[in-house]
């Protein structure tokens, strides 16, 4: 194995535990810098290797989990949206509302309203035919 090969199984290491790290820590302030600095890396050459690994960067699959453990919260019913959005670790509404959309295809109250279907289902199989769609790639709204 060359040095090469070893510096890459170690900068895969790192990227895991940044990943696994967002996924316990999504409701904590996170970014970049902190994240880098957790794994010893320079925050420009975190983010470029897990875009490369993962094929998003930590913001989008950090935001990717807030809105994967909103939308539970908003199947839920028992919390009001901005109530998810504090309880998932966004500071902003605005923020939150934009993103959820832009993942899930629809405003969180209007997911909220609609998960009213959904009641019954288990909620794994509820997690899974509702999961986000990273990238922008959910649906345009149809107008009505």
């Amino acid at each position: 194995m060359t040095s090469k090969d070893a510096q890459h199984l170690q900068d895969l290491a790192r990227l895991r535990r940044v990943r696994d790290r967002i996924d316990r820590e999504y409701t904590r302030p996170l970014d970049v810098e902190a994240l880098a600095r957790g794994v010893h890396m320079s925050a420009g050459h975190l983010s470029r290797e897990f875009r490369l690994a993962y094929g998003e960067s930590p913001y989008s699959y950090l935001m990717t989990r807030r809105i994967e453990r909103a939308m539970a919260l908003l199947r839920r019913g028992d919390l009001t949206v901005t109530e998810v959005c504090f309880a998932v670790g966004c500071s902003s509404l605005g923020t939150f509302s934009t993103r959820f959309t832009e993942l899930v295809g629809m405003p969180p109250s209007t997911y909220r309203n609609q998960a009213r279907a959904t009641a019954g289902i288990p909620p794994c199989v509820a997690k899974q035919v509702t999961r986000p769609i990273r990238n922008r790639e959910a649906p345009a709204p149809v107008p009505t």
